[in-house]
């Protein structure tokens, strides 16, 4: 399996003009705005990408686009530009992403997002993702649910791409099985209130409900969901897999049961867990720097692109020199034939059928216990 170790590709960003034959990489995170929660850990991770592939100087250009589309598409094109960008990487949430994947399509850049889209098939050809595949994360929460008696289920979630994706993927997984899932109730990023919706699910007593939310705008459910009564299971997405979550929504957390990256809890995966060891030096780096208890999965997806790369670029410099139509495209298509390139959040076997690449050893079930993090065997 390809790793990538961490003690060799921690590097601080490169800010000089970039040359021709340097790689030159264009990163848009959502640092401020509803998904600074998952933009934030994902900028703090870009000084521990790879400086030097293939005996290449990698570039890095990064910008905050506010958790918005149009800012994001803004700053890829700058960089694209400018920079002659060989490689896109983000955004954090799903509208922005689905817009820069377009900038890709029509400008011929490989993109590996920090987030899970589903695209048409024009920008499907130059998008790959670092996160899993929302379809393989939602079997996990309806094995569970299969294996625990549930048969009703309410759904709360965004009312963009993401909760979208998640509701069609449900749809589809709880085809063949005697759950049923209603009410389904929608609600913004920037909402204040999910009263409205919670009262209809609290009506409906499902045995459980589901949170397709990200970053700190998924507490809200929760906390409203306890000021009711509700005692039914609450289950989230992997949106939900950061502490903020947790300390927003305190002892309204407890219990929750959602799927994530082996990276959320590294230490306490089994030893022949193939991302347990990059993912335990990612941790401990990451936490140096930025604080005990600082680890966010969000952040393990832009080290994930960074291992991505390393295991692409090499292979397309045989065929062109970076800064070239050429080795995009070359870009493009290693970055379609990945085989066993280990991140923290498990292996990449790419094809042109799958632009995820992942496969189980890419997510557990954890909960929440305590305030922290639970693996659940």
């Amino acid at each position: 399996m390809k790793h990538v170790g961490l003690a060799a590709s921690i590097a601080a960003l490169v800010v000089s003009t970039p040359a021709l034959a340097d790689v030159n990489v264009c990163i848009t995170v959502s640092a401020t705005g509803p998904a600074a929660s998952l933009g934030v850990p994902e900028q703090n991770t870009i000084p521990m990408l790879p400086k030097e592939v293939g005996g290449q100087a990698v570039n890095y250009t990064s910008f905050d686009d506010a958790t918005d589309p149009t800012a994001a598409v803004k700053n890829v094109r700058k960089c694209i530009e400018e920079q002659r960008a060989d490689l896109l990487i983000g955004s954090s949430a799903t509208p922005a992403t689905i817009a820069v994947a377009g900038v890709a399509a029509e400008t011929k850049t490989p993109l590996i997002t920090l987030a899970p889209v589903g695209l048409p098939e024009e920008s499907e050809e130059w998008t790959f993702r670092a996160p899993q595949a929302v379809d393989q994360m939602a079997s996990a929460i309806v094995d569970h649910m299969k294996a625990n008696g549930v048969k009703t289920l309410g759904f709360i979630g965004y009312a963009d791409g993401y909760g979208e994706l998640w509701l069609n993927v449900m749809n589809k997984a709880l085809e063949g099985t005697d759950i049923t899932m209603e009410p389904v109730e929608r609600f913004a990023r920037n909402d204040t209130s999910v009263t409205g919706q919670v009262l209809k699910l609290v009506s409906a007593r499902p045995d459980a409900v589901l949170v397709v939310a990200s970053g700190t705008p998924a507490a809200l459910p929760n906390l409203t969901l306890a000021e009711r009564g509700y005692q039914g299971q609450i289950y989230h997405t992997h949106g939900s897999a950061s502490l903020d979550f947790i300390r927003v929504a305190g002892d309204a957390a407890e219990g929750t049961i959602l799927p994530v990256g082996p990276v959320v809890v590294a230490d306490q995966l089994p030893d022949e867990h193939p991302s347990k060891e990059v993912g335990m030096e990612y941790t401990k780096a990451y936490e140096e720097a930025h604080g005990a208890g600082s680890l966010s999965s969000f952040g393990g997806h832009m080290f994930d692109a960074g291992q991505m790369m390393a295991a692409t670029v090499p292979v397309a410099m045989e065929k062109a020199e970076p800064g070239s139509e050429e080795f995009r495209a070359a870009l493009r298509d290693a970055l379609e034939n990945m085989n066993e390139v280990v991140g923290v959040h498990g292996v990449f076997n790419t094809s042109a059928d799958d632009h995820y690449g992942h496969d189980e050893r890419s997510r557990v079930l954890v909960t929440v216990e305590g305030g922290a993090w639970k693996y659940m065997e």
